[in-house]
């Protein structure tokens, strides 16, 4: 499937390209076929990865065990899996394909 966001039962998946060390995080939208995150943590010893669990369990309102990274976890190009995502933000819920 190439849409960046897809639901797999009650879990979000959703294939995102990391900016790291940017000013801001930020859900900046489309890059490609992947949804580009802004995070300020640099890509040093997993920081970025962390960074990246804790933003996006704040945004769907879970808890950071619910955000799975499994695919890509020494790159740019990731694969996360939110599980039972809470919240669906306004950003989100816009590229979610209709069923």
């Amino acid at each position: 499937m190439s849409a960046a966001i897809h639901w797999q039962q009650q879990d979000l998946l959703i294939r995102v390209y990391i900016q790291p060390k940017a000013s801001r995080d930020a859900w900046v939208g489309m890059h490609g076929d992947e949804i580009k995150i802004a995070i300020t943590a640099p890509p040093i010893d997993g920081k970025a990865n962390a960074h990246l669990t804790k933003y996006l369990a704040k945004l769907f309102k879970v808890a950071k065990g619910e955000v799975d990274i499994i695919k890509g976890q020494l790159g740019r190009h990731k694969q996360v899996l939110i599980h039972h995502p809470k919240n669906i933000p306004a950003q989100v819920a816009e590229l979610l394909p209709t069923s």
